[in-house]
């Protein structure tokens, strides 16, 4: 079905805007599709109208009623319009979705009640529009408000994301700190380890002292200087101190003389030097048990200290102050020893056909005095009683006993004992006077009148016998057990027969023992030593030959104990 409109004016386009309504209202356009149609259609009318001339308005629906069709609406030019010609069409269309209701539907009547009836009908259509806009306002409302709570929720998430990053960048923060702070940590405490081994290797205080600059610059201090109270030099004494030096030293406490606080722990503020006020200084008494020995004062490698270095200043302080006082302790208790030591090795008699050559040389460690010792004494037939001991143990305890045994020995000696009857006396005389001490000893008798030797030992290494022809014996016959131990011994003599030239060697287990050999290739090395000397050298010089024996069997030895040497010559004019 096809239907046209005139339309010249504002009536005739009206009319065919009501026409129009009308036959999609027929054919069930939707309300709101219907309105957007007319709406548009009135829209390009009236622009229709504003450019003049005659405009036709065609309708055309397509499809069979009972099916759904299209609507079809075209606005063109009238042929015979010159001032629209050219104009392109306008064109629409609609689906119908139902057939038409009326056969008239698209007629409009002239009268003020049909178009009273259209303009309600219009009416209306806009309400249902208006409704649907309403709903879809509300709908718009709806999802702006999901929308605006969907913001605030990106929002907060957002806030949640920069709070969690700024907790994350902290805590890598605090990590880091801390892990520069563990650093630090471990670096100190390593250096403090480090320093008090190199601080406590030495028993030697006056070494102790020139190693502490050594130390500390330039990584912890610019510049140290240490003040011991009762050991200063002539520099030291002419030298003024700090007057913080000084209050450190009155009040035991370390002190920071500066002009500016210090902040450092432990540590009081002073005013700066008057030596140096530029300079910062950091004034740590040297502390004892009983008075401090001196302060050492320190300036800053830079600006000023941090305040754990300063405390581990403070406490490698005190670590070197106990060095330092053992040290100077071990240096008192070694100078008393070696005093007590010089007085116990006494002077070797003279007798006639029998020369005599000693040697003892303390460890390097340690005391530098221990219990081997060596003593000869003549008895009351002209005979001559030599004996080297070793008590077991180093310092001065040791050293005591080796003087009570040796002042026992010459004491028992007076009733003309023999060896093994000497040593055996030594025996009881140290289990009932310490328990828990032992020694050994050989004693040789040897008479210048007499071709014989007799000798005893007592766990100690054998002598060394040289003939006067250069063939060396070991005489290890069965020794006794060690002097002191809980059991009951005789311990018993045995004897060799003595020719003019002959040299006798006893000795302590320091020369001739060694960790990874043992004590026998060092007696073997001991004969040979011996051996290679002729008769006429230890005739001649029994002391220079005593000091070639003794080089070569310490050059390989690390001195670790005490090394004891005594020979005995018996003189021969013919010995080769």
């Amino acid at each position: 079905m096809m239907r046209t409109w005139q339309i010249t004016t504002v009536t005739d386009a009206a009319r065919a805007r009501i026409a129009l309504a009308r036959l999609a209202a027929a054919y069930g356009v939707p309300t709101v599709e219907r309105t957007r149609l007319a709406a548009a259609l009135s829209a390009h009318l009236r622009q229709c109208l504003t450019k003049g001339g005659t405009w036709l308005l065609t309708l055309d629906m397509a499809g069979s009623p009972a099916e759904e069709g299209l609507l079809h609406a075209v606005v063109t030019p009238s042929p015979d319009a010159s001032a629209a010609a050219g104009e392109p069409p306008w064109e629409v269309t609609v689906p119908c979705p139902e057939a038409a209701r009326t056969t008239e539907s698209g007629a409009v009547e002239d009268d003020a009640a049909a178009l009273a009836e259209a303009l309600l009908g219009a009416d209306e259509d806009t309400a249902v529009v208006l409704d649907k806009l309403s709903e879809q306002e509300d709908l718009v409302a709806f999802h702006r408000e999901e929308l605006h709570q969907t913001n605030q929720g990106v929002l907060a998430l957002h806030a949640e994301l920069d709070a969690a990053s700024r907790a994350q960048r902290e805590a890598f923060a605090a990590e880091r700190s801390a892990r520069n702070e563990a650093e630090s940590a471990r670096r100190r405490l390593t250096f403090l380890a480090d320093a008090s081994a190199v601080l406590t290797a030495s028993l030697n205080h006056e070494e102790i002292v020139r190693r502490l600059p050594d130390l500390l610059v330039p990584e912890y201090a610019r510049s140290v200087d240490v003040w011991l109270f009762d050991h200063e030099d002539d520099e030291h004494r002419s030298a003024p101190h700090p007057a913080a030096a000084v209050v450190a030293a009155r009040t035991g406490r370390p002190q920071y003389a500066a002009d500016h606080p210090g902040g450092l722990p432990g540590v009081d503020d002073q005013p700066p030097s008057a030596l140096d006020p530029t300079r910062p200084l950091l004034c740590v008494p040297l502390p004892t048990r009983r008075a401090p020995l001196g302060v050492l004062t320190l300036s800053p490698p830079g600006a000023r200290w941090d305040p754990d270095d300063a405390v581990m200043l403070i406490e490698l302080t005190r670590r070197a102050s106990i060095a330092i006082d053992n040290a100077r302790r071990f240096e008192h208790n070694r100078d008393i020893a070696e005093t007590l030591q010089r007085a116990l090795l006494t002077d070797l008699p003279a007798t006639p056909g029998l020369s005599l050559a000693a040697r003892y040389l303390p460890a390097t460690h340690g005391l530098n005095i221990g219990g081997d010792w060596y003593d000869a004494f003549p008895q009351r037939d002209g005979g001559l009683i030599t004996v080297v001991g070793d008590v077991t143990g180093h310092g001065l305890h040791a050293a005591v006993m080796m003087s009570q045994l040796r002042t026992a020995l010459r004491a028992y000696a007076v009733d003309g004992d023999s060896p093994g009857r000497l040593l055996t006396r030594l025996h009881r005389f140290l289990h009932h006077l310490q328990p828990d001490l032992y020694a050994t000893a050989v004693i040789a008798r040897l008479h210048p009148d007499e071709p014989t030797l007799t000798w005893a030992a007592a766990g100690h290494p054998p002598p060394v016998l040289r003939l006067p022809d250069g063939t060396v014996r070991t005489l290890d016959a069965k020794p006794g057990a060690m002097l002191g131990i809980p059991l009951t011994q005789e311990i018993g003599d045995h004897t060799v027969r003595l020719s003019p030239g002959s040299t006798l060697a006893l000795y302590t287990d320091g020369l001739v023992e060694r960790r990874a050999q043992g004590i026998d290739p060092g007696i073997e090395r001991l004969a040979s030593a011996l051996g290679g000397f002729r008769s006429a050298e230890l005739d001649a010089d029994l002391e220079g030959s005593a000091d070639r024996i003794l080089h070569p069997l310490l050059s390989d030895s690390e001195r670790d104990d005490d090394v004891c040497l005594l020979l005995c010559h018996l003189q021969g004019d013919a010995a080769p």
